[in-house]
Order: structure tokens, then C-alpha cells, then sequence
């Protein structure tokens, strides 16, 4: 039994596990890679295996660093089922059907530039080609790393088409929480809450092996326990092998109570001085999150009432998923359910569907907030607000969720004084902030206190999804725990007893 490690190794994003014996091959996630523009190239360098002999593909949940390549998989020759839980299914068909409109968008844009400017854009056909040599090496992450702050929203060619999302979108298998299913010979899994987003997953996957059946167990995502609206994380006693995200090795949240704190002061600020809260922020998760606390603090007469743009189709969609599934809520949600006072609307809430009435958003009356994706400030209507509003001092660009390495959210996060996007050079003049205590993930100390459910140890413990630093952190802190470690590199093949 062997374990490929191809993505989400020594960062956060492009998650992608191959779980290989003798009998099948199962890929955990197959997600794209995020941040600067030499991350994004990562997502062109070819598989390395032939995507037509994979047996399955288990999916733990709908982010787009997670579910992001499966349509280019499907287009490269894979054709068996994929494998998610319900609410992840329904999430997964808007994430990827978005993903493929706006690379099909930004190809065709990109094609009017070049028709019009062939000398430049035969220059950044140059770089582009360069950067795609360097994504190939063996240590991408530290180019990454090291990148200027930037973003790049256009490309010549779509590495996926709404006709390869759908194609794989007809593979999906919808299954329910806690119940195994046979997926290839010798390989059954089962899912878990993982209490990261609606649907998401922690997958026991158990391989029959000769000397006695072998699990490991795969955390995906893991949420934090109390997180509003979805259940908290499923706790697992035992596993072979592990494969952990440490997302946030080294670092522990802000508290629930002062991140809405926090939240309600930006807004009452932003009244105050008739500005802009531009709120980056992933559509699937995060948005529902903050539109719920911004709903309580309303009803709490904490703050104002200033118009709410939410300006993210995509979020709008996933919003009407989370309502289809009250299934997946935590009692307080159900609750508000019951009542008929839905735990995930704001009053008057203004959502904004065309790119046009996006563009209008800064012309409209002050003060307003604006919740927008991406998180990252890597692609999405969020990077033209920011273009837009980067230089206006009235406006606070507000953090609500993590910000990986390289990426234009983590430079400004950071202080950064000027930024680059699509080619212009951008002075940064308005105020920025952060809010941790919003993220989706479990910070260090609730992810040892998962790992501390383990009655019988893992053989190996593999962490992934996280910086460099952050890793560095939280490896020691699980050994201290009686865990043997390992923090593999991209590509990197681990033999499992």
C-alpha cells in the first residue's frame, strides 16, 4: 500500500492524495492550487498518473482548493465515481460550474487583449510559459513564498470547459454521513462530519490488506467546535495512518465573542464615517458565517442598518443549499429554522448577480459593505473591489478568514504598501483589518484536542495543508502527544505496512 502526497504539501491549497495497493487507486480530493500567480500555473503541470486507471475518487468537501481540478481529471480520461456526501455534492455542481464560466470568461478577455496588444501579450506568453517550467520543480512552494504581491485574472486557454465541469458533475454519488461504502476492491470508506463548511467530510478509508484490514484516516478540513449554523467536528478514536491539515499550526483564534466584537466595531466605524467594509471572503462557509453574525448583531441592535451587497452569485447559490439541508445544522440553527427566522439572511441584503451591477457597487450611496470571494483576493469580483477601492482611504478591507502564503490578501494582510493587478500598480491607502476568530478551520489547540480522541495511535501521523511555519509549529506539539510524524513534499511516495 503506497500513499502519494500531490498537493497540499508544505501549503495550503491544491489538495491531492493517491492511495495505491496492489488490487486499485483511490485519489482523495483533487483540488487546484491558490495564491500568487506562480501557484496558480502549478494547476497546468500534467497529472503523474494516468487519470483512466484511477478506481474512485473520495471528495471532502466543495472548496474549490479541494474539488477544483475534477473536471480537468475527467477531461484527462478518468470516468469512475466520485464519491461526497449529499450537501457536498450539491455545493461541488455550483463551485465547479463557476470555476468553468469564469476561466472561460477570462480566456475569451484575455484573447480580445492579445488580438489587440500581440507584442505584450507575446511577453507574458513568455512569462506565463517561464512560470510554468518553475511550477514544475520540485520545491514550487518557495518560489511562491517569495513572490511579489500580484494577482492574475487572465489566462489564453481555460484549463477546463462547462461541458468538462458537467461531464464530471454526471460522476457524483451522493452518500450519507457514518455509512461505509465499497468503492474499489479491497477499498470501503466512510464519511464524517468534519464541521468545516455544510457537507464537509473527514474520510476512514479501510483497505483490505493480507496481514488484516489497514485504515487511515483523512481529517480534510477540520472545523471549530461551536462554529454557527453546521455540527461540530466528528471525533475519531483509532487509524493506521493519518493525514492532518495544520492550516493554522502555531496560531489560536481570536474568541467567538470578540470576533463579533470586532465585526459589529467595523461596521459602526464604517456608518460613522459614511465609507466602504469590503469584506474578501470565501462563497462557500465563510459568507454564510458572517452574514449570520451580522444578521444577530443587527437583530441585537448592536449595529446600524447599512446595505449589505453581497456580491458573489456563487454565494447566493450555496446559500440556497444550505437552506435545502437543515439536516446538517446545529441545534441554535434548527432552532432559528423552527421559527421560521433563516440563520443565514440578512435584511435587505442586496445580491448582485451581474458583473455590471458589480462594477455600479462603488458609485451607489455611502456608507455600504460589500461580502465578496474570493477570500484570498486570488480571483472573483473580490480582486476588481479591491482594484477599485485599494487607494481610497474611507474604504476598510476587512479580513475575515485565512490568508495563504503569496497570495494579494496575505501582502495586504501584511502592510503592503502598493500592489500589481492585471498590470497596474496600485497604491494602497485604505485602512485594513483582521478578524481570525471567523475561520472555518480549527487554530493548534482544537486540532491537538481532536488528535487527543486517538485511543490507539496512528502508525504515522502525515501532516499537510499548511505553510511552512505553520507546520514547523504544530509537528513537535503532535509528537509531544505520542504521534509519529512526517511532513511530506510534493510527489513524495510514502510505503504504508
Amino acid at each position: 500500500m503506497r500513499l502519494h502526497f500531490l498537493g497540499a504539501t508544505r501549503t495550503v491549497t491544491g489538495s491531492q492524495f493517491l492511495l495505491e495497493t496492489d488490487r486499485a487507486r483511490v485519489l482523495v480530493d483533487c483540488g487546484m492550487f491558490q495564491g500568487s500567480p506562480h501557484d496558480v500555473i502549478r494547476n497546468r503541470v500534467p497529472f503523474s498518473y494516468a487519470p483512466a486507471e484511477i478506481d474512485a475518487l473520495l471528495l471532502t468537501h466543495a472548496h474549490l482548493d479541494h474539488c477544483g481540478l475534477i473536471p480537468h481529471l475527467a477531461g484527462s480520461g478518468f470516468r469512475k465515481p466520485i464519491y461526497a456526501t449529499k450537501g457536498t455534492v450539491d455545493l461541488t455542481r455550483i463551485v465547479l460550474l463557476d470555476s468553468a464560466k469564469l476561466q472561460e470568461e477570462a480566456a475569451e478577455s484575455h484573447q480580445r487583449f492579445a488580438a489587440r496588444h500581440a507584442e505584450r501579450a507575446a511577453a507574458e506568453d513568455e512569462e506565463t510559459m517561464a512560470a510554468f517550467a518553475a511550477a514544475a520543480k520540485e520545491d514550487p512552494a518557495a518560489a511562491t513564498r517569495h513572490a511579489s504581491p500580484g494577482a492574475m485574472t487572465g489566462l489564453r486557454e481555460p484549463l477546463y470547459t462547462t461541458a468538462d465541469a458537467n461531464a464530471a458533475l454526471a460522476l457524483f454519488r451522493g452518500v450519507e454521513y457514518g455509512a461505509e461504502v465499497e468503492i474499489a476492491p479491497g477499498i470501503a470508506a466512510t464519511f464524517l462530519d468534519a464541521g468545516h463548511i455544510l457537507g464537509s467530510a473527514i474520510v476512514r478509508v479501510r483497505v483490505a490488506q493480507p496481514g488484516g484490514d489497514r485504515v487511515v484516516v483523512f481529517s480534510g478540513d477540520l472545523g471549530r467546535p461551536g462554529t454557527p449554523i453546521i455540527r461540530d467536528p466528528v471525533r475519531v478514536a483509532s487509524a493506521d495512518y493519518l493525514v492532518i491539515e495544520s492550516t493554522y499550526g502555531g496560531r489560536t483564534h481570536e474568541s467567538a465573542e470578540e470576533a463579533i466584537r470586532l465585526l459589529g466595531e467595523a461596521v459602526k466605524l464604517t456608518a460613522d464615517a459614511k465609507g466602504v467594509l469590503l469584506m474578501p471572503s470565501f462563497a462557500i462557509g465563510r459568507t454564510q458565517e458572517v452574514v449570520y453574525q451580522l444578521d444577530r448583531l443587527f437583530e441585537a441592535g448592536t449595529i446600524p442598518r447599512i446595505p449589505l451587497y453581497l456580491d458573489s452569485p456563487m454565494a447566493q447559490k450555496a446559500t440556497d443549499v444550505y437552506r435545502a439541508h437543515p439536516g446538517y445544522f446545529d441545534e441554535e440553527a434548527r432552532a432559528l429554522v423552527a421559527r421560521n427566522d433563516s440563520p443565514v439572511d440578512y435584511p435587505g441584503a442586496v445580491v448582485v448577480n451581474s458583473a455590471r451591477d458589480s462594477q455600479a457597487i462603488e458609485q451607489g450611496p455611502r456608507p455600504f459593505m460589500v461580502v465578496a470571494s474570493n477570500g484570498m483576493i486570488t480571483g472573483g469580483r473580490i480582486v476588481q473591489h479591491v482594484k477599485a477601492l485599494v487607494g481610497d482611504p474611507a474604504m476598510t478591507l476587512l479580513f475575515v478568514g485565512y490568508q495563504g502564503d503569496g497570495t494579494l490578501g496575505a501582502h495586504l494582510q501584511q502592510g503592503a504598501k502598493s500592489v500589481r493587478i492585471d498590470g497596474q500598480d496600485l497604491a494602497v491607502r485604505c485602512q485594513v483589518r483582521s478578524i481570525d476568530g471567523f475561520s472555518a478551520h480549527a487554530d493548534e489547540p482544537e486540532l491537538l484536542a481532536w488528535l487527543s480522541a486517538f485511543r490507539r495511535k496512528p502508525r504515522t501521523t502525515f501532516i499537510v495543508h499548511g505553510d511552512p511555519a505553520a507546520q514547523a509549529a504544530f509537528e513537535p506539539k503532535v509528537r509531544a502527544l505520542g504521534f509519529p510524524t512526517a511532513v511530506p513534499v510534493w510527489r513524495e511516495t510514502a510505503e504504508l505496512a
